[in-house]
């Protein structure tokens, strides 16, 4: 018996070291609902170095739930739109369908559901293999941590004085 997916699920997941890391932020809904609105504006609504489009496993193979995959990062050189349009959005497809295979989206849902997937790719990332991989991962790690609720809010107030990114890290 499943237990009834709520409106919206947003998750978060940060996979891998460097430059080929991932960072991806997820939000699952029902595609007559809220989050089916918001994908609709999004891809109707594309900005300069900005241009979400569909997720596809193959040429003309989306995947399912219809993934929106929205760059973080304006493309800054042709290199830079190859990690993203090819090697990034690759990986999160994948993602999503490891999501369908585990579980974590329920195979008789996906045609009820859509997906928005924001992506950071470096632009200084050079491997098409490791921005594959982590962007699979952790499209399938925000997926489930979006299932899943988490983090908990008791792990959210024992971090708050001891915040740390890739970036930042404080002490």
């Amino acid at each position: 018996m499943s237990i009834a997916r709520p409106e919206i699920e947003i998750g978060e997941a940060f996979v891998g070291d460097g430059f080929d890391a991932a960072h991806v932020n997820t939000v699952i809904g029902k595609r007559e609902g809220t989050v089916g609105s918001a994908w609709a504006q999004a891809l109707a609504t594309p900005t300069t170095g900005h241009a979400p489009f569909i997720a596809v496993l193959q040429p003309g193979l989306p995947v399912k739930p219809y993934t929106l995959f929205v760059n973080k990062a304006g493309i800054s050189s042709a290199e830079h739109a190859r990690m993203t349009w090819g090697a990034a959005q690759a990986g999160v497809a994948s993602g999503v369908a490891d999501a369908v295979v585990e579980g974590t989206v329920e195979r008789e849902e996906v045609d009820g559901l859509v997906i928005i997937a924001s992506v950071w790719v470096n632009p200084e990332a050079t491997d098409e293999r490791a921005v594959y991989r982590n962007n699979r991962d952790a499209t399938r790690a925000a997926l489930a941590a979006g299932s899943q609720q988490v983090p908990k809010i008791d792990e959210v107030l024992d971090a708050r004085d001891a915040p740390e990114n890739p970036n930042f890290r404080l002490g």
